[in-house]
């Protein structure tokens, strides 16, 4: 009969991932012809608990570049987009969401610009994708089995024969 010991440990006890697209519109000034590039940057988020799901609050920049006036000038527009958004992560058998959860947030494919368009009255609308990973570390039990009969220690014997001792005590008078 195998006797068993509980070690309570911290691992992940939740994770998942959630691809998002979102499209956006940002006026502009002028009348814009062709939109030359859409660059997202400043890209910055938090993960916390909201009850049974995991929030994520985050936010990133986003630059538009195009030309105007019959494509003879060029100016670049910018928008900060916060979002909010809710996970509904699997968590695993005998783990709860405590004040002592900790929430990880990683971003597994950076926002980035797949589509823009011009629509009437100087306005650009432009999709955004991005995929967020979450993973949730708890405390977790473990279960492992221990021997019941450990083997007994051999005994080291340390004790010096009286030809270790010669051994010592000769001295090599050449050593020099």
């Amino acid at each position: 009969m195998a006797l068993y010991k509980e070690i309570v440990t911290k691992a992940v006890v939740g994770k998942g991932k959630k691809s998002f697209k979102n499209n956006y519109q940002i006026s502009t000034t002028d009348n814009p012809n062709t939109v030359l590039g859409c660059w997202v940057i400043n890209h910055k988020f938090k993960g916390y608990k909201s009850g049974d799901k995991v929030g994520v609050d985050g936010s990133f920049d986003v630059n538009i570049w195009y030309s105007y006036d019959s494509d003879s000038k060029t100016t670049v527009v910018n928008k900060k987009i916060e979002y909010n958004d809710l996970f509904n992560v699997k968590i695993k058998e005998n783990a709860d969401l405590t004040a002592d959860t900790e929430i990880i947030v990683r971003s597994l494919s950076q926002p980035n610009c797949v589509k823009v368009d011009i629509l009437d009255g100087g306005i650009i609308s432009f999709d955004i994708e991005k995929e967020l990973g979450v993973e949730i570390v708890g405390e977790t039990k473990m279960k492992i089995s221990i021997e019941e009969d450990e083997e007994p220690w051999d005994l080291i014997d340390e004790e010096l024969t009286e030809e270790d001792l010669k051994e010592i005590d000769k001295v090599d008078e050449n050593y020099i």
